[in-house]
């Protein structure tokens, strides 16, 4: 039986209905990794004994009377920044190459005690700096529709291992587009939730007033059973809110009646493909045409987002990385004659040019001099733009608008450009800088600028949701109605 692009919830009924089990599932999506990663590059580290001991766990507790966990039995993949215990965590950095953590973090730990099975370590950028993965120690993951394209990043393993059918769903994390932007490239679902929705304690840090873990599936109806999940307060991490989870997947409706959706006329941005922009205005027709009222808005301070982000991310990035020195852990060099050079040695051979090109600027910025200039008024601006969402959050109920400016650029191209990851991410680096909750959902195929694609139909487009600050179950409820109009979900490539 053929498993792959399976949704969670099909999964659920079929290990329920005992028409498949735990050992069978995961050993189907092991050998699919065997056969097929190596094109692909998704993986890390793929953790094929754990996988087979805690799926005969899983069956065991399904074999036994009482309901079964959502996620119980069910394979998953992991961003490989999330820390688990015993297994190898690298952040795809040479830096943290034999770094084995001594816990879990409590996304992990929640997983667990829902007896799902995890099947290994994703690539993304190395320490998440990037959005294409071709800032990786390990080399650059592959688009599933075009293996000579980027799945986009920093979760690009993640985005690539769901896209190829490698795993039903994926951990995932995001700073300004991480989640977004490779769900669209690569044609499948992915949540960013609000800032503080769920606990980053655990996940190795790149800017911590940013960071967000989330989820890639290929439904949003998934998304939410994942949000119900991971989502709550921690005490371990005082970032977390205290507002209660909602029965998010239980909750959500399809009926778009009485619903506002704002179309933010500044995320249609000078450059944009043609067909990205043709196949969003389509998917707002289909929202209208369920009962939708659209809202032309304005948010004129989205074009100093992706400034405010170079200057933000890079500064926390300094601080957060300071701790790798040669000493406690990760990489050290054997031959440093005294303390200082052990720590130059190390860092200089642990981190890739991309992170020492955000320390440099980080720490620039940081500096006695220049904080005024630069990093105190970014902090003012992003208020401007906090401020800005949450007004026209009172006149609409959700934002929709492109997830990217493009479809897949082909590999190579963000390895030329400094400056690629701040444009590929400029349409969701502002609702970041909000903490805003979002989705990116396949909403059709387009031709790339360059014309050249192995289909007919070009490559997958996706369909950003931007929702108020715990707002999830808004958003949630507007994919779905979305994916119960249309099929764009569905599409998979021929692998």
């Amino acid at each position: 039986m053929d498993f792959a692009f399976l949704t969670l919830t099909e999964l659920r009924e079929k290990l329920d209905k005992k028409e498949v089990s735990s050992v069978e599932l995961t050993k189907y999506f092991l050998e699919r990794i065997k056969n097929l990663d190596k094109d692909y590059n998704s993986f890390v580290t793929v953790t094929e004994e754990e996988a087979l001991k805690n799926a005969k766990d899983a069956d065991d507790f399904i074999s036994s009377p009482g309901e079964n966990p959502f996620l119980c039995g069910i394979p998953y993949a992991a961003k490989d920044l999330f820390c688990t215990k015993g297994i190898r965590t690298t952040a795809s950095s040479k830096i943290l190459d034999n770094y084995i953590p001594p816990y879990d973090s409590t996304v992990i730990k929640k997983l667990k005690d829902q007896k799902s099975v995890l099947l290994g370590k994703t690539n993304l950028d190395q320490f998440a700096h990037g959005s294409s993965t071709e800032t990786s120690a390990y080399g650059p993951s592959k688009n599933p529709w075009d293996k000579n394209r980027i799945p986009g990043g920093s979760s690009g393993g993640s985005s690539a291992a769901v896209g190829t059918g490698l795993s039903p769903w994926a951990l995932a994390t995001e700073t300004g587009g991480s989640i977004r932007q490779p769900s669209s490239l690569c044609g499948i679902s992915g949540w960013k939730p609000t800032y503080g929705r769920v606990s980053r304690y655990g996940i190795i840090a790149m800017g911590s007033s940013l960071d967000s873990p989330g989820a890639m599936a290929y439904s949003v109806e998934d998304l939410a059973h994942l949000a119900e999940i991971m989502s709550g307060r921690d005490e371990r991490d005082s970032t977390t809110g205290h507002a209660p989870v909602e029965e998010y997947a239980k909750k959500i409706s399809a009926d778009l009646h009485g619903v506002k959706i704002g179309i933010p006329k500044e995320y249609f941005v000078e450059g944009m493909e043609e067909g990205v922009r043709h196949r969003v205005m389509e998917a707002v027709k289909e929202l209208k045409k369920a009962g939708a009222e659209i809202v032309d808005v304005s948010l004129p301070n989205t074009k100093y987002g992706s400034l405010v982000y170079a200057i933000v991310a890079p500064s926390e990035i300094s601080s957060n990385l300071g701790r790798y020195d040669g000493i406690r852990y990760g990489h050290t060099v054997a031959n440093g004659k005294d303390l200082m050079e052990v720590y130059t040695k190390s860092r200089a051979e642990g981190f890739g040019d991309e992170a020492k090109r955000r320390i440099m600027t980080g720490t620039y910025v940081l500096s006695a001099g220049y904080y005024d200039a630069y990093y105190k008024k970014a902090q003012k601006v992003r208020r401007l733009i906090v401020n800005e969402f949450a007004e026209v959050f009172k006149q609409v109920d959700v934002l929709v608008c492109p997830s990217t400016p493009n479809v897949a650029p082909k590999l190579g191209k963000a390895a030329d450009d400094p400056l690629f990851g701040y444009i590929a991410d400029q349409l969701n680096i502002p609702g970041a800088l909000a903490g805003l909750p979002a989705l990116s959902i396949p909403c059709g195929f387009a031709r790339p600028s360059d014309g050249e694609t192995p289909s007919m139909d070009g490559l997958p487009v996706g369909l950003q949701i931007i929702g108020p600050q715990f707002g999830e179950q808004k958003i949630f409820n507007v994919g779905f109605a979305y994916q119960q109009l249309t099929d764009w979900h569905r599409k998979h490539p021929q692998i």
